[in-house]
């Protein structure tokens, strides 16, 4: 089966399923359910943020001035720029594009690691200001004004929540590098594309979050 071109590949379907449509739709299906359960796993984290936040409006107020929202910002854009070229990626590959594939899934990457670099300094900001929880965190910020003691549950959320999605973003690079590997060596066609779809699925549902992460974290810095 590794020997076969991509055309043959869509022609004969797993032994589990009674034709290639029924498995690429099996496959979509398995990515959603997975996708579903992800929204579960940060709803959670979610809904526990804004409990807390509601419950103390001014100390989450002032964690989030403590943050670099323009370093957010840059981050936002960056990312739904990467979105944009697996979309392009994938019309590439329903047309069996197989450049085209390669070269906007190389340009995905390559701005998802920007993304990781500048979240990397953006830790590396919130260290040497002192706010990290059971770490360095300090009750007085670098400018000599008083902290909240429940700003800690702030960066607490805030550390959890973007360490997850920065490490779904990593895996996502990883998924991207393959699929670009295996659309290099003409893995796919016009016929058989649907690993370049699951991949954009994933790489979508991973700019969603962040969409929905950045204002919460950087923007909400009134009580």
């Amino acid at each position: 089966m590794s020997q076969l071109t991509a055309l043959e590949h869509d022609s004969y379907p797993a032994e589990q399923f009674e034709d290639t449509q029924q498995q690429s739709l099996a496959a979509t299906l398995g990515m959603w359910t997975f996708l579903a359960t992800e929204v579960l796993f940060f709803g959670v984290l979610f809904t526990g943020f804004y409990m807390y936040r509601m419950r103390w409006p001014d100390a989450f107020a002032d964690g989030a001035k403590d943050l670099k929202w323009y370093l957010g910002g840059i981050n936002t854009a960056v990312l739904l720029g990467s979105s944009y070229f697996v979309a392009l990626a994938v019309e590439a590959a329903r047309s069996g594009d197989r450049r085209r594939i390669v070269r906007n899934l190389l340009i995905a990457i390559a701005l998802g690691v920007m993304f990781i670099g500048i979240k990397f300094t953006e830790y590396g900001i919130e260290y040497h200001d002192h706010l990290v929880p059971s770490l360095n965190f300090s009750s007085v910020s670098p400018e000599g004004q008083p902290r909240a003691t429940q700003e800690q549950i702030f960066m607490t959320y805030y550390f959890v929540m973007t360490g997850f999605h920065a490490l779904h973003m990593i895996v996502g690079l990883c998924v991207l590098a393959v699929i670009a590997f295996f659309a290099r060596r003409g893995k796919f066609s016009a016929a058989y594309h649907n690993p370049v779809e699951i991949a954009g699925l994933y790489w979508h549902f991973v700019d969603l979050v962040w969409v929905f992460v950045f204002p919460t974290l950087y923007l909400l810095r009134h009580p």
